[in-house]
């Protein structure tokens, strides 16, 4: 058991380091195609040369940035068959539809046209290669699309049923994988925080050649329209935030919980905007949820149902079960943790009876075994829990994570907004140092808000790898331990000279 744990544990920080090293390039790479794709229609529109070298400039940063990233989100999907075979066995046709529509569509796209982008401006019209820059930068969003609509399929997994005779879930409608909703909003949130991340970058890198006096006519130049590209794209991560959290209360209540360090919920739920845990604090005790918190009245309760006065259960509410009648006469209820392991137990059990009423050719108990799976199965994957306790995730690490993405977003915010007064107003204070080093620190600032943006997301749904049906333990490789820290360390020995060379080649 302790080597069982110690796989999982090895696998879910291997698969962390992959993952958060790929997120690196991603955004830089969503941001930059659409900033330069914007460049060159400048350029276009304009005939000015320096527009032209503004774009190839910006232009060779997204190209370094996009190898890297494709380099990286192979070993990523790699990792799906080497480390979770289990769980690429379990739902494998549903999850590996989106991967390769991704691989056949969105990166044929851009692999073809952005030979065009890079090599043909002698060699194509202007309009031509205009069109292959704005079709890079739609690729590039296509394949972010798909990867996150297979994303959100574990988080909310939609579309499938669970075929007992091949021991696995098979896809029934595409469309509701397709179009999940929780899919349509994390994808434009990913997608414009890409533009916000970017637009950042490109501030950054224009305040360092201001600093240093070199190019500022195309310094200033770009700061102008990334600013212009991060205000846009920060208002819309606000509006994609929004529904996103809309949908986290309605699919995974429990991380809503513990992304406000939430134990006791109640209707007109106040929102944290600054607090600190109870480090001491554990489901079921009576020590207090904070040691100190600063709350927005009834905010939790809008945030969550844009209803001021809606309940919103914590962690100890969804432990034990709660049933609640709000002022607007609507009951909200849901049963407790232990009735969804009973309920998951009895699924399995129904499975293994299936399995051998098929072994003795008795289609009556198949039929019956069948029925009573299809009953069950909803809470399939916590009947895999020891205890209730398992399914409450890392609470202080999302908890945290969140003000951390909230804090630094509202920085970034204001940051555009500065600029684009200073701008255009105020253009003499472009040439201050002080706003120089502004733009400078702000480049590790957005990565930090990225990063802590996806430890919400993937942090605060454990212990599940697809929502309320495959825990971690369940989904993993028949590998031993040793052998996944040996490559977690060649991992991140790699990914690290990588980063160091992409860094290097840039600057």
């Amino acid at each position: 058991m302790n080597d069982l744990m110690s796989v999982v544990d090895w696998s879910r920080a291997q698969f962390a380091l992959t993952a958060m090293y790929h997120w690196l390039f991603v955004p830089l790479t969503i941001g930059l195609s659409l900033i330069v794709a914007i460049l060159e229609s400048i350029y276009v529109k304009t005939g000015e040369q320096r527009w032209k070298g503004i774009t190839k400039f910006w232009m060779t940063l997204f190209g370094i940035n996009f190898a890297c990233g494709v380099a990286t989100g192979i070993i990523l999907e790699f990792e799906f068959g080497t480390n979770w075979s289990n769980y690429s066995w379990f739902v494998g046709d549903i999850f590996g539809a989106p991967l390769a529509i991704e691989g056949l569509l969105a990166f044929f796209m851009e692999a073809t046209f952005v030979a065009v982008m890079f090599f043909g401006w002698k060699k194509v019209s202007k309009g031509f290669h205009l069109l292959s820059t704005w079709l890079v930068a739609l690729g590039v969003s296509l394949s972010a699309l798909w990867i996150l609509i297979a994303n959100a399929w574990m988080q909310n997994p939609v579309g499938m049923e669970f075929d007992p005779a091949q021991m696995r879930n098979v896809m029934d409608n595409f469309w509701q994988v397709a179009f999940n909703s929780v899919a349509m909003n994390k994808f434009f949130h990913a997608v414009t925080s890409g533009w916000v991340l970017a637009a950042v970058f490109v501030v950054g890198v224009s305040c360092w050649l201001l600093f240093r006096k070199s190019n500022v006519d195309a310094a200033k130049s770009s700061m102008r329209v990334a600013s212009w590209v991060g205000i846009i794209g920060i208002l819309l991560v606000m509006w994609t935030g929004d529904g996103s959290a809309v949908e986290v209360a309605r699919v995974q209540p429990m991380k809503l919980a513990a992304m406000e360090g939430l134990y006791r919920g109640e209707c007109g739920q106040g929102l944290v905007g600054l607090g600190v845990l109870n480090p001491s604090k554990q489901p079921g005790d009576s020590n207090d949820a904070m040691v100190i918190s600063l709350e927005i009245p009834y905010g939790l309760s809008i945030l969550a149902n844009h209803d001021p006065k809606s309940f919103v259960p914590g962690i100890e509410d969804l432990i034990d079960g709660y049933e609640v009648e709000q002022e607007n006469g609507k009951t909200v209820k849901d049963i407790s943790i232990a009735d969804k392991i009973a309920i998951g137990k009895k699924a399995q059990e129904a499975l293994k009876r299936y399995g051998e009423a098929r072994e003795a050719n008795d289609s009556a108990a198949m039929n019956l075994a069948q029925q009573q799976i299809k009953e069950n199965y909803k809470y399939f994957g916590y009947g895999y829990l020891q205890s209730p306790v398992e399914a409450v995730p890392n609470v202080p690490l999302t908890f945290y994570s969140f003000r951390v993405m909230v804090i630094c977003g509202g920085y970034l915010f204001l940051l555009f907004l500065v600029l684009l007064f200073i701008s255009y107003s105020r253009p003499a204070v472009m040439e201050k140092a002080w706003l120089h080093w502004a733009g400078i620190i702000s480049i590790p600032i957005v990565w930090i808000c990225s990063q802590a943006g996806w430890i919400v997301a993937e942090v605060g749904r454990q212990p599940w790898v697809i929502q309320d049906v495959m825990p971690r333990g369940v989904a993993i490789s028949d590998i031993g331990a040793g052998g996944v820290q040996a490559t977690f360390i060649v991992f991140a020995a790699i990914f690290t000279l990588l980063l160091i060379a992409e860094i290097s080649i840039m600057l």
